[in-house]
């Protein structure tokens, strides 16, 4: 069907079968702002951009490169060179017709200086100081955020409201490695969150969520409150 005959209940459909019509057209009144359009930004449009949110946010400086695109979903070889958020705004258009999304092609600082209010933030960049940034823009503005982290097989999903992320030591560590699967797993994670609480369902927050694989490939989810600060 053709992008100007579809209907919000026919595009909808099994979300309205979910939580009713009157939980999806509130969707529709949610503002949120993506930190980061590369392998968890990706994933997270991906996942969010079609769950009927209003209007989405991506905010990244950064453009596509070829080394990039094995874990970030959003992007073919065709678009290297091009800017992430930009690209990732116009598919999930594309996917969507009921989403206004707007890329920012700056870093967060800038972005922080357009002065823009949000009902949910979520972190995908990939480094401790960014996020830092973040949370002290999430509390000055009375904004929850979610924060995501990935290496190797490994990552872990905070929803922080009250708990502060300067508990964390803010070394810019880069990770050695990365395996894609991952990647989508926790942002399907942080989705999850995320469209949990923009739809008005119960969300354990200041909780840090630890996945990892062990040593015979099992798959362990460890949980830890966090502290304020």
């Amino acid at each position: 069907m053709i992008q100007g005959m579809v209907t919000q209940e026919e595009y909808f459909n099994r979300q309205i079968q979910l939580w009713g019509s009157n939980v999806q057209q509130n969707l529709q009144k949610k503002k949120i702002a993506i930190i980061g359009s590369g392998g968890l930004g990706c994933s997270l449009a991906m996942a969010l951009g079609t769950s009927g949110i209003g209007e989405i946010h991506m905010v990244d400086f950064d453009t596509v490169s070829d080394h990039n695109i094995h874990r970030q979903i959003a992007f073919t070889l065709e678009d290297e060179g091009k800017n992430k958020a930009r690209s990732v705004a116009q598919l999930i258009e594309k996917k969507n017709p009921f989403v206004k999304a707007v890329a920012f092609e700056m870093n967060f600082e800038e972005f922080t200086g357009m002065g823009n209010g949000y009902d949910l933030i979520l972190d995908a960049t990939d480094n401790l100081p960014t996020r830092g940034q973040i949370d002290k823009f999430a509390k000055e503005n009375e904004t929850p955020w979610i924060y995501a982290s990935v290496e190797e097989f490994n990552g872990q999903v905070c929803f922080f409201e009250a708990s502060s992320f300067q508990v964390f030591n803010l070394s810019d560590h880069k990770p050695g490695g990365i395996a894609a699967p991952i990647v989508m797993h926790i942002a399907s994670l942080q989705a999850n969150l995320a469209l949990r609480y923009l739809a008005g369902l119960p969300v354990v927050k200041d909780k840090l969520y630890y996945l990892y694989f062990n040593g015979e490939g099992e798959l362990i989810t460890q949980k830890f409150g966090m502290p304020t600060a």
